[in-house]
C-alpha cells in the first residue's frame, strides 16, 4: 500500500509541471504588449507597458519567460526579486482590485464552507438512492428513482437554481441568497468576531454565535439544494448500474445460498464491491465543488471562487481567469491522488496491478 501511494506521489510534480506549461501556453496567444497590459494596475499607458515588458522579461525567449513566470525575475532598477507563481504571485486581478492570490485566499474559504456542508447530502443520499433503486429493480421505487434521475440530469443547473430561488426566496421568503444578512455581516467583519479557521460556519460555532451559524446555513440552503439535486441524479444512475451488475455476480448468489440475510448480502457483500465507479464520481464531484460551481454561485450571489471567476470572465480579466484555472488544476491533481488511494483501499487488487 505504501509503495502504491509513493508511486502516485512521484507523479504529482510532473502533472503540476504539465498544468503550468498548459496555462503558460495560453498566455502565448497574446503578444508582449497585450500581456504587459495584463500586469499593469489601473488603465495601462505606453510608458507603463514598456516598463512592464522589461520588468517581466516579456520580450525574452520563451523558455526564459517561462522561468520568469515560475520563479520570478530580478528587477533591474531596484535589484529586488519579484516572485513568480511558485511564490504565490499569480498577477493582479483587475476585477478584484487586488492580487489574484489574495482574491483566491479571500473567496476560497466560502467555497470550501459550501463544499463541506454540501458533500455529505450529495454523496450519501445519492448512493442510498442508487442502492435502493437497484435492490427494488423494476419496482415502484426503481421507477420513481429513474424518473427522478432523468429529470435531474436533464435540468440545466441555472434553471433549477432560478426555480428554487423564485419559490423559496421570491414567494416564500424562507431562504435568501448571498452569504449573510447585513446585521450579522457587520458582526463578522468586526474585531469582536475571531476568525479561527476562515470558515464562517465553524468560526460562528467557535465564537458561540449560533445565530450567525444558522443564518449562514440558511443562506447556503438553496445552493446546497441545487447542487445536491443535480448530483443526486448522477450518483443514482451510476450507483444503480454498478449495484445491478454486482448483484448478478456468482458470489452474491453463493452468499444468499449460505443463508445470509438480505441486508448482509446487500450492504456487506454487494455494496462495497459496487463502490469503485462511485468513488471516482465522488472525487470529481468534490473537485467540482471545491473549484467553485460557477453557475450556482452566480445565481445565488454566493461570494465564492466560482462567482469571482465568472465576474473575471465577463470582464475579460485574463490573468485572474488563468489564476483560477491554475488553482483548479492543482485541486484536480490532488483529488485524483486521493481517489487513487481510495481505489486501493476499496479494492486491494489495484495495489498489485
Amino acid at each position: 500500500m505504501l509503495t502504491y501511494i509513493i508511486r502516485r506521489l512521484l507523479l504529482v510534480p510532473f502533472l503540476l509541471l504539465g498544468v503550468t506549461i498548459l496555462i503558460f501556453g495560453m498566455l502565448q496567444f497574446l503578444d508582449p504588449v497585450e500581456r504587459a497590459a495584463l500586469y499593469v494596475r489601473g488603465d495601462p499607458k505606453a510608458n507603463q507597458i514598456e516598463a512592464a515588458i522589461k520588468k517581466y522579461g516579456l520580450d525574452a525567449p520563451i523558455h526564459i519567460q517561462y522561468l520568469n513566470w515560475m520563479v520570478g525575475k530580478v528587477d533591474s532598477t531596484t535589484g529586488e526579486r519579484e516572485g513568480g507563481i511558485l511564490f504565490g504571485n499569480f498577477g493582479w486581478s483587475k476585477t478584484g482590485s487586488q492580487p489574484v492570490a489574495d482574491l483566491i485566499a479571500h473567496r476560497f474559504p466560502n467555497t470550501l464552507d459550501l463544499t463541506i456542508w454540501a458533500v455529505a447530502p450529495v454523496i450519501l443520499v445519492g448512493i442510498w438512492l442508487g442502492v435502493q433503486a437497484a435492490v427494488h429493480h423494476n419496482g415502484l421505487i426503481d421507477q420513481a428513482a429513474r424518473v427522478f434521475s432523468i429529470i435531474g440530469t436533464s435540468f440545466p443547473t441555472f434553471v433549477f437554481g432560478l426555480l428554487v430561488l423564485m419559490l423559496f426566496y421570491a414567494n416564500l421568503q424562507w431562504f435568501p441568497p448571498g452569504r449573510l444578512t447585513d446585521e450579522f455581516s457587520r458582526v463578522v467583519n468586526s474585531d469582536a468576531f475571531h476568525r479561527y479557521t476562515t470558515l464562517l460556519t465553524f468560526d460562528a460555532l467557535l465564537n458561540g454565535r449560533f445565530d450567525i451559524f444558522l443564518d449562514a446555513l440558511r443562506h447556503m440552503f438553496l445552493p446546497i439544494l441545487t447542487l445536491s439535486y443535480i448530483s443526486w441524479a448522477t450518483f443514482l444512475r451510476v450507483t444503480r448500474s454498478s449495484m445491478l451488475e454486482t448483484l448478478r455476480q456468482e458470489y452474491v448468489t453463493t452468499a444468499r445460498a449460505k443463508g445470509l440475510s438480505e441486508n448482509d448480502v446487500i450492504y456487506k457483500h454487494a455494496q462495497p464491491n459496487a463502490m469503485l465507479p462511485v468513488v471516482t464520481l465522488a472525487g470529481f464531484q468534490v473537485v467540482g465543488l471545491l473549484g467553485g460551481v460557477i453557475i450556482t454561485e452566480t445565481v445565488f450571489d454566493y461570494p465564492g471562487i466560482g462567482s469571482a471567476a465568472a465576474a473575471a470572465s465577463a470582464q475579460l480579466d485574463v490573468i485572474t481567469v488563468l489564476g483560477f484555472a491554475l488553482f483548479n488544476g492543482f485541486i484536480l491533481i490532488v483529488a485524483n491522488l486521493i481517489v487513487d488511494v481510495l481505489y486501493a483501499v476499496v479494492d486491494p487488487r489495484v495495489r498489485l496491478s
